[in-house]
Parts: C-alpha cells; sequence; structure tokens
C-alpha cells in the first residue's frame, strides 16, 4: 500500500471520529464498563471443535476463562453451531445478532486473522492471534516411511473428514488423483486420527491441532504440512472479534493474550491438550 493511501484514510478516520461527537465516542469507550459492571465475559465458542471446545471443555475455554480472569470477572460461555461462512459466524456472534435470538456475545474466539475477511466484515474487529493453524497428514511410520508428495501414498486409504478445507484439498489435489482412495465420513479430524491411531488407515488429513492432540508424542506416527502447492505451509492465524466500536474491550483483551504469551500460560494450555503451541 502506497504511503500516501495510508495518510488519507488515517485522516478520513480522524475526521470521521471527530464528527462522531462526544455522546458517540462515550459510548464506544463503554463496552468493558458494561462488562464489568454486570459481572461476566460472554464469549461465543464454536460447538465440537475438538481440541478447542467439546462439551464445555478444551483450549479455547481454557482461554476464555483465563482472559475472564485477567478482566476480574465470571466467564459466561455461548456454544453456537457454525454457519455457511466466516461473514454468517460474525454477523451473528459478534455485530448483530442470531435470529433464533441468541446473541451477539462479548467476544468470539476462533476468528481467522485474515485481511481479506477484516476488510469485508467492517462491523467487527478481528484481532489478537493467539495460535497458528494448518493443514497436515498424518501417517504410520511402518506404513508410509516417506510422504514427500501425494503421489507416494500409491493406493493408500486417507481417512480425512470430507466437509472441512482439509477434505477439499484432498479431494481436489493432483487433479483428483486421490478422490477414490478418502474415506470421508468422519465429522472432524480428531476422529479421523484415531481411526488412523486404531491401525484402520496408514494416513489421515485434517488440521495440525486435531492430529496431533490425538497422535503427538506417539513414535509410530508422523505429521507434516500436507504436500500440496495448494496449501499454505504456514498456516494461518487464530485469533478473535469483538464488535469494531469496542476499542476498549478488544485492548484488555490483546493485553490478556500478550500476558498469557509472555509468562508461557498460552503455550500451557495448548500442551495441556497435546497441542504444540505454534506462535502466530
Amino acid at each position: 500500500m502506497r504511503a500516501s493511501h495510508v495518510s488519507r484514510r488515517a485522516v478520513l478516520r480522524w475526521i470521521g471520529a471527530a464528527s462522531l461527537g462526544a455522546p458517540a465516542l462515550a459510548a464506544r469507550a463503554a463496552a468493558l464498563d458494561r462488562i464489568r459492571e454486570r459481572g461476566t465475559l460472554t464469549v461465543a465458542l464454536y460447538k465440537d471443535m475438538p481440541p478447542f471446545h467439546v462439551d464445555g471443555k478444551g483450549i479455547d475455554v481454557q482461554l476464555a476463562q483465563a482472559l475472564a480472569d485477567a478482566l476480574g470477572v465470571k466467564l459466561s460461555m455461548l456454544p453456537f453451531n457454525a454457519d455457511e461462512n466466516m461473514g454468517d459466524d460474525l454477523r451473528n456472534m459478534v455485530w448483530r445478532g442470531h435470529y433464533l435470538g441468541f446473541g451477539p456475545a462479548d467476544v468470539l474466539m476462533h476468528v481467522p486473522v485474515d485481511k481479506p475477511l477484516i476488510d469485508e466484515t467492517p462491523q467487527a474487529r478481528i484481532f489478537a492471534p493467539y495460535y497458528r493453524e494448518r493443514v497436515v497428514v498424518a501417517r504410520r511410520l511402518d506404513r508410509l516411511p516417506q510422504l514427500d508428495s501425494l503421489s507416494a501414498l500409491g493406493d493408500a486409504k486417507v481417512a480425512v473428514p470430507g466437509q472441512t478445507l482439509a477434505g477439499w484439498l484432498m479431494i481436489g489435489a493432483d487433479g483428483g488423483a486421490y478422490r477414490n482412495q478418502l474415506v470421508t465420513q468422519w465429522k472432524d479430524g480428531a476422529e479421523a486420527a484415531r481411526a488412523l491411531q486404531r491401525g484402520e488407515f496408514p494416513a489421515a488429513a485434517g488440521l495440525a491441532s486435531e492430529m496431533e492432540s490425538v497422535l503427538r508424542g506417539d513414535a509410530r506416527f508422523a505429521i507434516a504440512p500436507l504436500p500440496s502447492p495448494r496449501v499454505q505451509r504456514n498456516g494461518w492465524a487464530v485469533g478473535m472479534a469483538v464488535k469494531k466500536d469496542a476499542t476498549d474491550l478488544a485492548q484488555a483483551l490483546q493485553a490478556g493474550i500478550n500476558d498469557l504469551a509472555a509468562d508461557g500460560r498460552l503455550r500451557k494450555i495448548f500442551e495441556g491438550a497435546n497441542v504444540a503451541w505454534q506462535a502466530p
């Protein structure tokens, strides 16, 4: 981006802020005060997302509790089912509320810190990355000692949840060359990893957090980025979102994440779920 564009945008933001007037600015500053007055931080959490949230437990639950503690309030969890896309989830759980009558929450966990998504959702503030996720393939070393490319699978069957990013990547890899080798009935990568662990398959694909939560530390298996040119090997950052004007809340939550990372508690939360923390 050219410096002239940055300067012009900065000026426009300043003009816009000034035009809001004192009442609007006061309302903007009240988000954190309202949370402290009622004594609870309402956190939206995806249902059935191992190892981040399953039945009230998981990495995101522990992280949400740590953030509520940092604010000096109680945690109120708002579990929900993912909608068609991330934009829908941000609308339902962050800036407007669900048409069924619940939400929005104060903060939504597990949001990709992605510039296109940020640009497409001006009503939300996406910030505070706390993990870097990747698509990976796990394999039994006695069946697949090397996997430098997907062609090394040969005719081996692969367990992969079909309605996921890992599933779509595997289905489309190398022009659909492995489509008939995929077993896709799993609801998530953790289920696929357990099938691999039981010896039902020589390989499984999913998210790094899913695979590691089941297989990490077991010398029989290797976990590595999915060897495909369509995959971003560095993955993507995962953070959180609040309403755009909840500036004070965003600052407080960002400070909370910074403290958790600095003193090692963030890493410890991930290690407790058998997941290697990847700094964003």
